[in-house]
Parts: structure tokens; C-alpha cells; sequence
């Protein structure tokens, strides 16, 4: 096989989706916690979802000058939600028994120790190939 066909999609290894205790709060029969189905997300939609969560802001003195802020939970929150496969956080159904209207919501209400929703952000990060955090990055970059 030559070095060109190495790099054809029939030799791309798929990601499985994982399994992942979100919350210690939900719970089966024998009170152990419901495990969560996670995906991998595309580089694309990843870009989509940073897009979403970015906004241009002025740079005080300096007239029509802009930057980049990204609303880092926001970002982490729709990361999450688009890694999600089960539960469906698009159900309205599901929505509708904790009182909300968006998957974002949805989220944050079944997941509402912030503990478990820290390690959860941490998680999922890590399942989409962020070996450090988001925040973390964010904190050398200052530094």
C-alpha cells in the first residue's frame, strides 16, 4: 500500500462513543448512577460551536479596533450538549419534566452540583481530545 493510500478514509479509525456518569443524582433500581452516552464531535462542528460562542468587543482607546471574547461557558455548555447522545436533551419531553425550553438548560438542570458539572466540562474535554482545559489554556495564555 503506498503512503498516499494510507491517508484514505477507509483507513481512518472511527471513534466509539463512551459511556460516562454525569451525575450521581439520577440513578437506577439499585442506586447506581445512570451512565451517559457520549460522541466525538468534528473539528467542524467544534469551530461552529467556538463561532457561536465568540463575539467581537472594542478595545478600550482605540476606536474601531475589535478583539475576539469567547464566552468560555457557553462554549463548554454547547460542547457538552452536542456530545451528548443519551439522554436526548432535544426531547422536549424530558425538557418539559424539568421545566425548560433549550438543551443548554436541560443540562445544567440534570446536572446541578457544580462539582459533578466541573468534572463532567473536564470530561467531555478530554473525550474530544483537549488534554488540558479550555480555562486552563485561557490561564497560561494570560500568564
Amino acid at each position: 500500500m503506498s503512503n498516499f493510500a494510507k491517508f484514505m478514509r477507509a483507513n481512518k479509525i472511527e471513534k466509539k462513543n463512551e459511556m460516562y456518569p454525569a451525575t450521581k443524582s439520577l440513578c437506577d433500581e439499585d442506586g447506581k448512577p445512570l451512565e451517559w452516552e457520549f460522541k466525538h464531535i468534528t473539528s467542524q462542528e467544534n469551530e461552529l460551536i467556538r463561532e457561536a460562542c465568540t463575539k467581537e468587543v472594542p478595545i478600550t482607546g482605540k476606536p474601531n479596533m475589535y478583539r475576539s471574547k469567547t464566552n468560555t461557558g457557553n462554549y463548554l455548555k454547547k460542547m457538552i450538549v452536542a456530545s451528548v447522545v443519551c439522554p436526548d436533551l432535544y426531547d422536549s419531553e424530558l425538557q418539559d419534566s424539568y421545566g425548560v425550553k433549550t438543551p443548554e438548560d436541560l443540562l445544567m438542570a440534570m446536572v446541578d452540583d457544580p462539582g459533578e458539572y466541573n468534572d463532567l466540562a473536564a470530561y467531555v474535554q478530554k473525550l474530544q481530545g483537549f488534554d488540558v482545559s479550555f480555562d486552563e489554556k485561557i490561564d497560561e495564555a494570560k500568564n
